[in-house]
């Protein structure tokens, strides 16, 4: 079997690349990138459409996936979890030029890019989403709903023959989480089996309880670490939570025991550090697309499971200033407009203006991310003035302007060079993110690998 860095595992694939890109790869400085990992690949190929009448099937692309295929049984055996590369044309007229990279540990992936994902500037440093605990909330108890009785027994005429967990399997489980499993939910898994084949139809525990029970022993605790945020995405949340919440606007709790599913991936839970509106114990929905917070389902479990309660009930929002405000043609007008003393984020995108100041921020206490789009700053160096940024994502030509001019804030815990995928070149990208990482002491990307050879 061909190695990964061997040029006959990629020749295949070279060889469609080339074909497809020949244009390219024969102007100065053309250059194709991509990446490959063994669920997942982002390769610039046009896909063949299927004939009509029916679907696409993987063998219309057949030699693609072929191609890729090697690669991915390559990785498998190295053991490696994807690799990034950029072709180019060789010195050797008809010879190609291909580097492997490897981004290493100071770089969070990024999404199907060649280009470096997030610099990682600080040893496990996380977003401060990620990093927020819920607040106090003094005097909160449970809901007039909650009746433990009234749930079991309800459960128990549902379901008369069943068994449930045992106490010794319930004390195993809260052992495991460290903390007691709350009075509703040990009344439900003391009546309700948890494992599928524990019943005739699959579907009757999603009947009988309003969601896919996890089994017992997959019960866990969503705090912020079982949701993992990229700092790209974590960077420009804000938590914020009102008086009129009923839910926390936190990335995870140690309060929020998850123990159904939607059935869609969204994780169902109980909540025990409700917002200033909730009730302790009720029962909210966790969605997988979103990185931040969650929203109410019932106000407990007996009201979900008994009364069949699932949509939560209305928040009337209060207007507040944004902690994170964008600044375009189409929202925020002006950073005039975006500036108060809880701004956390501040992200300039397209304008129909000239670049902008960033004067109106200076000092602002919380400002910890800024966000920019190609020249939409008149003064790249007014960053310096930002003296509490953790998070700052720049195109190529704005970093380029700190680096020369010494200007790079010191307190970073993460940042971003946003290049465009088609036009810059990640080795380019690659060579300006090590000067980042070198003012931090942080390990270099590596070109790891250069491969040449023929493609016919």
């Amino acid at each position: 079997m061909p190695t990964l860095h061997d040029f006959t595992t990629w020749r295949p694939l070279l060889r469609l690349l080339h074909a497809a890109h020949a244009e390219t790869l024969a102007a100065p400085g053309g250059h194709v990138a991509g990446q490959i990992s063994p669920g997942a690949w982002s390769v610039p190929l046009p896909f063949r459409p299927p004939q009509p009448g029916r679907a696409s099937q993987v063998s219309d692309n057949q030699e693609q996936f072929d191609a890729v295929g090697q690669i991915v049984e390559a990785l498998k055996e190295n053991g490696s979890d994807g690799v990034s590369f950029v072709l180019e044309a060789s010195s050797v007229p008809g010879d190609v030029r291909l580097h492997l990279i490897s981004m290493g540990s100071s770089v969070e992936p990024g999404v199907a890019t060649a280009h470096p994902g997030t610099l990682l500037l600080a040893d496990g440093a996380l977003p401060e989403p990620a990093r927020r605990l819920p607040e106090p909330v003094p005097g909160a108890v449970p809901a007039p709903s909650a009746d433990v009785e009234l749930l079991q027994r309800t459960l128990r005429e549902r379901l008369p023959h069943t068994v449930g967990a045992s106490d010794e399997e319930i004390a195993a489980v809260e052992a495991r989480l460290g903390v007691p499993l709350p009075a509703e939910l040990r009344a439900l898994y003391q009546v309700v089996p948890s494992r599928y084949e524990d019943w005739d139809d699959y579907r009757e525990p999603y009947d009988t309880v309003g969601c896919e029970l996890l089994p017992l022993d997959e019960v866990y605790v969503a705090d912020a670490a079982s949701r993992h945020v990229l700092w790209q995405f974590g960077a420009m949340e804000a938590v914020e939570t009102g008086p009129e919440d009923v839910v926390q606007g936190l990335v995870g709790s140690p309060g929020w025991i998850v123990f159904g599913d939607n059935g869609g991936g969204d994780r169902i839970a109980i909540d025990l550090t409700p917002g200033p509106d909730g009730h302790v114990g009720q029962v909210i929905i966790i969605s997988h697309e979103e990185n931040i917070g969650a929203g109410l389902v019932a106000d407990s479990l007996t009201d979900m499971v008994v009364h069949r309660h699932f949509d939560g009930r209305p928040v009337r929002r209060t207007e507040r200033p944004p902690l994170v405000a964008y600044v375009n043609h189409a929202s925020v007008p002006s950073v005039e407009a975006a500036a108060h003393p809880g701004l956390e984020v501040l992200s300039l995108g397209v304008l129909e203006k000239a670049p902008l100041s960033l004067a109106p921020v200076f000092g602002l206490p919380r400002l910890r991310t800024l966000s920019a789009y190609p020249g939409t700053l008149a003064d790249p160096c007014e960053i310096a003035r930002l003296t509490h940024l953790e998070y700052l994502e720049l195109p190529p030509a704005e970093w380029r302007v700190l680096l020369d001019a010494g200007a790079v804030p010191t307190e970073l815990l993460a940042a971003d060079i946003t290049a465009h995928r088609q036009q810059d070149n990640p080795l380019q990208t690659i060579a300006l993110a090590n000067e980042i990482l070198a003012l931090y002491g942080r390990p270099p990307i590596a070109d790891s690998t250069v491969l040449e050879g023929a493609v016919s």
